[in-house]
């Protein structure tokens, strides 16, 4: 980021996170479907994405809400779906200028999606608090506002039009796998093996009496185990 004061750094991170937070917005209010469909009302769901703002850690508690998980299951499935969040925060905090506070770094790493942390490392030099905060303040807030907004939506529209509404989010889920599955036949086949594997375990009696969440806490951590064992990405030497 450049040097420019506290003020002008808050402003562009503002500016920034602009596009972001019309996206967010979109996919805020498909999100939402999903939210009404499991019980929740407005107010919940605005407070939820305000709090969680992770699309897929989002859609998976809201999963375990609507067959009355336990909250163990809804802590462990949400920690899966927003691992790579850590790994997030970790590059990140190699590019926060040195002697930034606890706090700040926590401010940070709260607002980590990853649309956030490409603006935040995108610039030269130090990742600075302010452009991170003024980031967020422009497109969590949409987010959390979609979110309620297709709570409100799928309260009013005709039943058919909801159930079309809530394919939507899985059009954001596929967009995210498409394109890397496309460049790399090994991501290919995981996919597909994901699919075809959780699509067996819904219907095994074995597995399909635990509850979805933690059917996708199991195979998450079993698929990419073994994708790992199986197909190490080779680093290349600096």
């Amino acid at each position: 980021m450049d040097k420019h004061s506290g003020g002008s750094l808050f402003i562009r991170g503002m500016r920034d996170g602009i596009p972001v937070g019309l996206g967010y917005l979109a996919v805020g209010f498909s999100l939402g479907i999903t939210a009404k469909n499991a019980g929740l009302d407005a107010v919940q769901g605005f407070f939820a994405s305000l709090w969680t703002i992770a699309s897929a850690g989002e859609y998976a508690g809201f999963r375990v809400i609507a067959e009355q998980g336990a909250f163990l299951e809804m802590a462990l499935v949400i920690l899966v779906a927003n691992c790579r969040y850590l790994l997030m925060s970790c590059a990140l905090s190699q590019r926060v200028r040195p002697g930034t506070g606890g706090l700040h770094r926590l401010g940070m790493g709260m607002f980590i999606t990853d649309e956030l942390f490409a603006l935040n490392i995108a610039g030269e030099g130090y990742a600075e608090p302010k452009y991170a905060y003024g980031a967020a303040a422009s497109s969590v807030l949409p987010w959390a506002a979609g979110t309620a907004l297709g709570i409100v939506s799928g309260s009013l529209l005709p039943s058919a039009i909801v159930s079309a509404l809530s394919v939507a989010l899985y059009g954001m889920f596929l967009a995210i796998i498409i394109p890397p599955a496309r460049k790399d036949r090994v991501i290919l086949g995981i996919v597909a093996v994901s699919f075809l594997v959780s699509f067996l375990c819904a219907r095994v009696s074995l597995f399909s009496a635990l509850g979805e969440g933690f059917r996708i806490i199991i195979l998450t951590a079993v698929i990419a185990t073994a994708a790992a064992l199986l197909f190490p990405v080779k680093e290349d030497a600096e």
